[in-house]
């Protein structure tokens, strides 16, 4: 993957003592050559840099690339996720899939599981859930959120992870970050190097196995489950419901049976 690296700056706009620049050198240095990390201060998306590599043929299998800031940073939906420079943890990586393609799918789950396990490894006591089919919340509140996007040979998958943000940089009142919950670990070299470990291994585990070993695990750390929700499906209008599980393929199993692979979703209280 041909990318131009810069020197890693700081830009913080307050929390100044939390944001550490990240340290490529040390990502390489310390994660297993499963991974090939890129750090770069400003670009409009991660994501798409690495579309746009893999497109050109120049980004291989494990990609990692790392950015301060992005300008344009996406989520589901087309939804804008900007972030102050430094204030959060901005990535996306590659990996070629050789199961069918039908459980690609599942890989936002595992990665949301990833991410999930990577915090709690910082902070048992941290209480973070998972509301299918690719945000993380701390108390109700999103730290989190991922967006997978399937290529000819396997899947980028793209996270933001709101680090140090203060309560004025945050986007909305439902959002919050890891410093504004007391996180022991602010440190974005510490925290995306653990969450790429930890992905490493699940990502190992299913492809040997496939999803029947994170069924549990999965439905047991998701908060979207048990509970009154409202779906709000492609061209459709919402519907209050319930979802009561998971399926293989990363499906949502509503109350009545049915299967959801792609809804917006909203927990009601």
């Amino acid at each position: 993957m041909q990318i131009t690296v810069h020197t890693p700056t700081v830009l913080a706009v307050g929390n100044e003592l939390h944001r550490v620049a990240l340290r490529e050198s040390e990502l390489h240095a310390e994660l297993s050559p499963y991974w090939r990390v890129s750090v770069v201060d400003v670009t409009g998306s991660t994501q798409i840099d690495l579309a746009e590599s893999i497109h050109a043929r120049t980004a291989i299998d494990g990609d990692v690339l790392i950015a301060n800031y992005q300008s344009a940073g996406k989520g589901r939906l087309d939804r804008d996720f900007i972030a102050a420079p430094s204030s959060a943890l901005l990535f996306s990586f590659y990996r070629e899939i050789q199961r069918p393609r039908e459980e690609w799918n599942f890989l936002a789950l595992i990665a949301a599981l990833s991410i999930r396990e990577a915090l709690q490894n910082f902070d048992r006591q941290l209480d973070v859930t998972v509301k299918w089919p690719n945000d993380l919340l701390i108390k109700e509140k999103k730290v989190a959120g991922l967006l997978c996007q399937a290529t000819d040979l396997g899947v980028i998958v793209g996270i933001g992870l709101n680090v140090s943000m203060n309560r004025d940089e945050l986007p909305v009142e439902t959002a919050t970050s890891l410093f504004l919950e007391n996180f022991t670990e602010l440190d974005r070299n510490q925290i995306v190097k653990k969450i790429l470990q930890v992905f490493e291994e699940k990502f190992s585990l299913w492809k040997l196995k496939g999803s029947s070993p994170f069924i549990s695990e999965y439905e047991l750390a998701c908060s979207s489950l048990h509970r009154q929700i409202q779906i709000t499906l492609p061209k459709r209008g919402p519907i209050d419901t319930s979802a009561t599980g998971v399926t293989l393929l990363g499906e949502l199993i509503l109350q009545d049976g049915s299967l959801v692979n792609s809804a917006d979703v909203l927990h009601l209280r």
